[in-house]
């Protein structure tokens, strides 16, 4: 894998990782846009046995407010990871992309309009006729304004629900553990990305719509949602397969949310078989 830095065309940095190919190779990759609360390194795996599948060069990189990417701005709606998503597009030739969770709702919605030739998803994260709630961030910003970072990130957790048994963890139980996980790395990220987190969620829920919309994906459109993942990616995602005539859709059995990040053999020869065309 090598690692480069791009500039936006608003000045910003992304931090972009190519696997299977030297770094900046032009065309035919497929660009990976990660979910809330991870890294462009929780696709290292998945990159390596997507790219390796199609013998073509698979791009993660970092969205903003992660890691050598720059910050989001202040005034941080969709349409910045939309942007980003084309000037990473751009940088390195690839008109194929798959998005995860809300990486999957930033390509459903930049699909309409970038020039995305094969589109494919996992649980994206977006709200169709409301399908995504979002109530539980009024508790979320009275813990954090508190102070009460622990408590923050279980009413963040159990509000989302893509933790599996963790989400349905009473919260003063969710609140503890997040307590005694606090020093592991995936304790100090989930900590580092909560406010990118929260501000993700209600970008996706002010971009909701009604699913005709979609109707300007690419015809070459697969959705994918885990057998165990919360039913509101399954709701978002059948009503825009119902209006996409062309979509395909699919359920990976015995996977959650993390599927993607676990990249089992399975959805990668789903994957590969779609992106080969």
């Amino acid at each position: 894998m090598t690692s480069e830095k791009i500039t936006t065309p608003d000045g910003a940095t992304l931090e972009v990782f190519t696997t299977g190919g030297e770094a900046g190779s032009k065309g035919n990759g497929v660009v990976v846009v990660p979910a809330s609360m991870v890294t462009a390194a929780d696709y290292t795996k998945f990159a390596q046995k997507l790219s390796a599948a199609l013998s073509r060069p698979v791009h993660t990189f970092n969205r903003r407010g992660r890691g050598g990417s720059s910050p989001q701005p202040a005034d941080y709606t969709l349409d910045v990871d939309i942007r980003d998503l084309a000037a990473v597009m751009k940088h390195t030739g690839s008109t194929d992309v798959f998005g995860h969770s809300f990486g999957g709702a930033v390509a459903l919605h930049a699909a309409r309009t970038l020039p995305v030739e094969r589109l494919a998803v996992y649980d994206p994260a977006v709200s169709v006729n409301h399908s995504v709630k979002a109530d539980w961030t009024v508790e979320y910003e009275r813990a954090t304004a508190a102070g009460d970072f622990d408590r923050g990130l279980a009413v963040l957790v159990k509000g989302v629900e893509t933790e599996g048994a963790f989400s349905r963890m009473p919260l003063s139980m969710l609140t503890l553990a997040n307590k005694l996980t606090a020093g592991t790395h995936m304790g100090k990220q989930m900590r580092e990305l909560m406010q990118a987190g929260v501000r993700e969620i209600k970008a996706v829920i002010a971009a909701d719509m009604p699913a005709e919309p979609f109707l300007e994906l690419p015809l070459e459109t697969l959705i994918v949602v885990g057998e165990k993942s919360p039913a509101y990616f399954g709701v978002a995602c059948g009503q825009i397969h119902d209006v996409l005539s062309g979509s395909s859709y699919t359920i990976l059995p015995g996977y959650g949310h993390d599927g993607a990040n676990r990249a089992p053999d399975r959805l990668i020869t789903e994957l590969a078989a779609f992106f080969a065309g």
